[in-house]
């Protein structure tokens, strides 16, 4: 019973904490988020495992993990509040080639980021060749061409 106990309060901060960090840090990971998410992958199955070994503690985190995530998917189809915090909302971070400041530093998202979405998904090279650009849930960045003008 303390292997579920564990595993549900650790599930939980760490959903938090990712949720706090914001969406980009998932979506576009560097070389330092990646050692960074193994640190916290050994240090989760530490707290997650305790001195406790055994396939049973292994099953039981597993199989209480996978209960977590089924719960919380069926609640977030219930409610749009929770769906909304615990995936977020699609941000504009441009319009009509103008970065929204505040947004850019509250998501830790720079033009060069949009920029570089810009050129492999749409092949633009300007800012203002740019009429969207949209951090999506997923943490991926969409962009939306302005038309050209004949």
């Amino acid at each position: 019973m303390d292997s579920l106990g564990r595993t549900a309060l650790i599930y939980l901060f760490l959903l938090v904490v990712f949720r706090v960090t914001g969406k980009r840090s998932i979506s576009q990971i560097t070389t330092f988020d990646f050692i960074l998410l193994l640190i916290i992958g050994e240090a989760t199955q530490n707290a997650l495992l305790s001195d406790d070994y055994s396939i049973t503690n292994g099953i039981v985190v597993i199989l209480t993990l996978l209960g977590i995530d089924i719960v919380l998917s069926l609640v977030k189809g219930k409610s749009k509040t929770l769906d909304r915090w615990l995936e977020g909302l699609p941000v504009i971070l441009v319009e009509d080639g103008k970065p929204f400041e505040e947004r850019l530093q509250k998501t830790r998202v720079d033009e060069s980021d949009i920029l570089a979405a810009a050129r492999e998904l749409q092949g633009l090279q300007r800012m203002d060749q740019i009429k969207y650009a949209v951090l999506e849930r997923s943490g991926g960045i969409s962009i939306v061409p302005k038309r050209e003008e004949r």
